[in-house]
């Protein structure tokens, strides 16, 4: 039977996955993003190219795209961005879910989303740490392991011939010389090639993405920010996971090539749309049957999305408790049973989807 393997070819369906799963992790996308632009002259940033893979698959195979509809519709909590979070005896607070990219279609806020956003007296992200780059890498640099290997361990020596070689091309097509990230971890070399070129050079020009467009705009208003995290947090747990899984995806990810554009693209229309729930059922119905990895999966969705959004529940309560909070963590951690919207009704939060 066939699926959906109409949206692109095999690297792709698995780059994907793992392309849109890095966009959880707000620190490790701008630290990768931080040691690129390291030693480089500015160039011109080159322009942005992709196709919505989304609306070719509409078009081409209508039964395909509703079946993706019907699932995305069952996910819950899977549209809308802004949720407003009330409990008796606090102020209402509203919890935002982001996108970690400079585009400005990401980066300007939906007319509901700005008016809460002006109106908080608090603004809390997912880590502060990235908003002070010389003490973020001093951090870093008390745990290098876990951005390098600090043994004799290479990326090369981790791949085949022909991966090593696929990963030099892909390198050499992005300007970066292989030597200069031959002992950086997978992870880390994969959250930096998933990025656009004109994403990576922005970013690496100093644009900020919009969680950070958010803080340093509080800041410049004199409002506190918070996080929820640290950034040792998250490479931790991006860390835990085995380097098998990490490898793989690092491989699969170098093969996209200029497919991350399209892929990126997808991915920015979904967000402006609302439709969180659909980024899953995406993944899966992209994966051709006896080729995917569900384990893997499964382990980086518990490790990475699951268990932080627990945490980020704990530590938001007493800053919620203070009222009239604005809290903007990455989109992909709000729906599904497992997901922040849910979790805070579990908390005893009245959630409720605002401007839907």
């Amino acid at each position: 039977m066939k699926r959906v393997i109409a949206i692109a070819d095999r690297a792709a369906h698995v780059s994907l996955k793992l392309l849109v799963a890095l966009n959880v992790l707000f620190f490790l996308s701008f630290l990768a993003v931080l040691l690129f632009a390291a030693g480089r002259a500015h160039a011109e940033i080159p322009t942005c190219t992709g196709a919505d893979m989304l609306s070719a698959l509409q078009k081409n195979n209508p039964a395909a795209y509703r079946k993706l509809e019907t699932e995305a519709a069952a996910t819950p909590n899977g549209k809308g961005l802004l949720w407003k979070l009330e409990k008796p005896g606090e102020k209402p607070s509203f919890l935002f879910g982001t996108m970690h990219m400079t585009d400005p279609r990401v980066t300007t806020l939906p007319p509901d989303a700005q008016k809460a956003y002006d109106a908080a007296g608090t603004i809390v992200i997912e880590t502060t740490d990235v908003l002070d780059k010389q003490k973020m890498m001093v951090a870093m640099l008390k745990e290098p392991d876990l951005m390098m290997f600090t043994d004799s361990t290479t990326l090369s020596s981790l791949l085949s011939p022909d991966d090593a070689a696929a990963m030099n091309t892909a390198l050499d097509a992005r300007g970066i010389p292989p030597a200069t990230v031959a002992k950086m971890k997978p992870w880390m070399l994969s959250a930096m090639m998933a990025l656009p070129a004109c994403e990576l050079a922005r970013q690496s020009g100093g644009a900020p993405v919009l969680d950070v467009r958010l803080a340093e705009g509080a800041k410049a208003a004199g409002k506190p920010v918070e996080g929820l995290e640290t950034a040792e947090s998250q490479l931790r747990a991006m860390a835990s996971l085995p380097l098998a899984f990490h490898m793989k995806g690092l491989v699969d990810t170098l093969k996209l090539g200029d497919k991350v554009n399209d892929i990126n693209e997808t991915m920015i229309v979904l967000y402006q749309r609302g439709d969180t729930g659909m980024f899953w059922p995406l993944f899966r119905a992209a994966m051709p049957e006896g080729q995917d990895d569900p384990a893997g999966y499964a382990a980086f969705e518990e490790t990475m999305i699951t268990s932080r959004n627990k945490v980020m529940v704990e530590h938001a309560e007493p800053i919620l408790a203070r009222g009239n909070a604005f809290m903007a963590v990455g989109a992909l951690h709000l729906p599904g049973p497992e997901g922040l919207v849910e979790d805070f009704r579990k908390a005893g939060y009245t959630v409720t989807p605002v401007g839907l």
